[in-house]
């Protein structure tokens, strides 16, 4: 066989498995952030925009329309997924690693995490604790102080005590595969004007972090001494260690894997009593 030939036959198979790369490490990178449901909508108004076309529909005037928009896609594009497009060509050259919490290792994590986030609420330390899920923290991490150490009670304690030549506690700590990977990380502010005005800038800045991607935030609180959780733009407040243990039980070990979140536009605050009859309640049998 020819060259010719046997480029001829391997350029097609060559030019799908290359598309198929393509697309396949863009679905990892946007995993589990907020440019899926966008990428949803943009889909849909492609669809619609073929479906009005006389062809089919009939509708001019609204076919008009969405050819003005589709006609400025490309920057909308690049003015929506700034900031995945910026992750995606940081982290391209990388291999994504999907944080999964399974088995004993998850399970000892989880105490760890909960140990650590009640010490800390009895000694009215604050503390952000970030466990990265699916969506890639990296690029939150630039500018913060690398550890790369077991995740265990007495690190997380030592890295939030208030001290004046502890640079860290004023940042977040970052979990990704039971370690902690990183400390004073800073989180972006969540700009929701449902939430209470009465929440801090740890809240906020918990909320924030949940809004952009699915990791899960652990918030405690020194003013009030209560440990809170943020997970896609919630926030179940005043946790005791049951009710925080089961719920990243939950999320971490139990939850399914799936591509799609939820996208949230308003923030649901669980009150006080709330959280206490969740407590209370009998367990399953």
């Amino acid at each position: 066989m020819s060259f010719a030939a046997l480029r001829a036959t391997l350029a097609p198979l060559l030019d799908v498995v290359i598309i198929y790369y393509l697309i396949y490490r863009v679905l990892l990178i946007i995993k589990g952030t907020r440019a899926v449901p966008m990428l949803i909508g943009l889909v849909v108004i492609v669809i619609l925009y073929a479906l009005s076309q006389e062809a089919y529909l009939g509708l001019p005037t609204f076919n008009w329309l969405l050819e003005q928009f589709i006609g400025n896609l490309l920057l909308i594009v690049v003015v929506v997924f700034q900031a995945d497009i910026r992750r995606a060509l940081a982290a391209f050259g990388r291999t994504q690693i999907l944080t999964q919490f399974r088995g004993g290792a998850g399970a000892q994590a989880i105490d760890e995490l909960v140990k650590a986030s009640t010490s800390l609420a009895q000694q009215t330390i604050g503390a952000l604790i970030v466990i990265e899920r699916d969506a890639d923290l990296e690029p939150y991490l630039e500018e913060s102080t690398r550890i790369d150490a077991r995740l265990s009670k007495e690190l997380l304690y030592s890295i939030f005590v208030p001290e004046r030549q502890n640079p860290l506690h004023d940042g977040a700590v970052v979990v990704r595969r039971n370690r902690v990977e990183a400390a004073g990380v800073f989180l972006p502010m969540s700009v929701n004007p449902n939430i209470e005005r009465a929440l801090g800038t740890r809240h906020r800045a918990a909320l924030g972090l949940s809004e952009e991607t699915d990791a899960l935030v652990i918030v405690v609180s020194e003013e009030r001494g209560t440990v809170s959780l943020a997970c896609e733009g919630d926030l179940d407040l005043d946790l005791k260690a049951a009710a925080l243990r089961e719920r990243l039980t939950n999320l971490l070990i139990k939850r399914p894997t799936r591509l799609f979140r939820r996208d949230r536009s308003v923030v649901t605050l669980l009150t006080r009593k709330q959280s206490k009859a969740s407590e209370e309640a009998p367990p399953a049998p």
